[in-house]
C-alpha cells in the first residue's frame, strides 16, 4: 500500500480509512458523543464526493469527524420518493428541479469518529501538494527503509483484528495457518449495503512482511493462499466473480502489515492508479520470473507535500 503511515493517498475517499485503535491513546471514538463534538476547522472537503473531513474537539479531547453521504440504493428508492417532501427550484418546459427531504431513516450520514486524534491524523486528512517519488533499490536501503524504523507506526489495530480483540464480528473469511493464513473483511469505505463498492481487506497473519519491498519466491505460497480462497470468499457470500474484482496491493502502504485489496470493478476506488496500485496477479507474476524483482526494481509512488519521507529524499537529493 502507499506511502508512509501519515501519507495521504491520492484521493478523498481514502480519507475514511479503517480506524485504528491503536492510534487512540484515551476512550475509544464509540464512546464519545458526537453532539459534543466542537468544531474547529475543514481540513477537506469534495462536493464530487459527497463527503467533509472537519477537525475539532470532544470533550477538550483533539477529534476529527469525516461525514460522508451513503449512497441511494434499489431497495430504498421506491419509498425514498414516497414519503420524501419535495420542493420546487425550478421548471422550465420539459426541466425541473427540486429539493427533496427524505425522512430521518433514509437520509443517514455515514460518520466516522477520531478521537483523540493525533496531529499525525491531522495531517492526513488535510488537502496537501502530491509528489511522484521514484524508488530504487539504492533509495529503499538507505532513505526509505531507515525511515520507517525510525518511526513508530503502530500496527495494533491490526494485530487485534488477527487475536480477535477487535472487529471479530466483521469478519468474512479466515484461514488460520500462522504462514499462509489470512482474515478477510469489509474496508470501512463500504457500508456493505450494496456490491457495487465492494471493498474487502486481506490481512496476513504473519507479521514479518511489512511491503511488496519484502515479498521474495518464499511468499508466493501465502500470496497464491490469499487470491484464490479470497476470491472463492467473496464469490460464496456476494456472488461476485473474479472477473469483477481488483485484487491489489498499493505502494508505498499506508501501514506496514502485508494486506491486500479487494475491490469490486465497479467502485473506482482511491488508491487504483498505477502510480500506487500493484495487481496480485502480477506481483505473483514477478516474483516467479525474476525471484528479486520487489528487492531490486524501482518502484514508484505518491507522496504528500507534508510527509516526513519526502523531506528525506529531498534531503537525499532525489526530487
Amino acid at each position: 500500500m502507499a506511502a508512509t503511515q501519515n501519507s495521504v493517498e491520492s484521493e478523498t475517499q481514502r480519507e475514511t480509512k479503517r480506524h485504528k485503535p491503536d492510534e487512540n491513546d484515551g476512550k475509544p471514538a464509540a464512546e464519545s458523543s458526537i453532539s459534543g463534538f466542537e468544531v474547529g476547522r475543514i481540513l477537506r472537503d469534495s462536493a464530487r464526493e459527497k463527503n467533509i473531513f472537519v477537525h475539532g474537539k470532544i470533550d477538550d479531547q483533539e477529534a476529527i469527524v469525516i461525514l460522508e453521504k451513503t449512497p441511494i440504493t434499489q431497495d430504498v428508492l421506491p419509498e425514498m420518493l414516497k414519503k420524501s417532501t419535495q420542493l420546487l427550484e425550478m421548471k422550465n418546459d420539459i426541466y425541473s428541479t427540486y429539493q427533496l427531504q427524505p425522512p430521518p431513516y433514509l437520509n443517514g450520514v455515514k460518520t466516522t469518529v477520531i478521537c483523540p486524534a493525533t496531529e499525525k491524523h491531522v495531517k492526513k486528512y488535510q488537502r496537501q501538494e502530491t509528489f511522484l517519488i521514484e524508488e530504487t533499490e539504492e533509495d529503499y536501503q538507505s532513505i526509505t527503509l531507515p525511515y520507517i524504523n525510525s518511526q513508530s507506526f503502530s500496527v495494533q489495530w491490526v494485530y487485534n483484528i488477527l487475536e480477535k480483540k477487535a472487529e471479530a464480528d466483521r469478519i468474512v473469511f479466515e484461514d488460520p495457518d500462522p504462514q499462509d493464513g489470512f482474515v478477510l473483511l469489509p474496508d470501512f469505505k463500504w457500508d456493505q449495503k450494496q456490491v457495487d463498492d465492494l471493498y474487502l481487506i486481506a490481512i496476513t497473519h504473519r507479521r514479518d512482511v511489512k511491503s511488496l519491498r519484502d515479498l521474495t519466491p518464499d511468499h508466493l505460497p501465502l500470496l497464491r493462499n490469499i487470491r484464490e480462497k479470497g476470491l472463492e470468499a467473496i464469490m460464496k457470500r456476494y456472488s461476485v466473480p473474479a472477473s469483477k474484482l481488483r485484487v491489489m496491493l498499493h505502494y508505498q502502504p499506508s501501514y506496514y502489515h502485508l494486506h491486500v485489496h479487494f475491490i469490486t470493478l465497479d467502485y473506482e476506488a482511491p488508491g487504483c492508479g498505477v502510480e500506487r496500485a500493484h495487481l496480485l496477479t502480477d506481483v505473483i507474476q514477478n516474483l516467479q520470473d525474476r525471484p528479486e524483482y520487489y528487492r531490486k526494481h524501482a518502484l514508484t509512488f505518491p507522496i504528500r507535500a507534508d510527509d516526513a519521507l519526502l523531506s528525506k529524499f529531498r534531503e537525499a537529493g532525489r526530487v
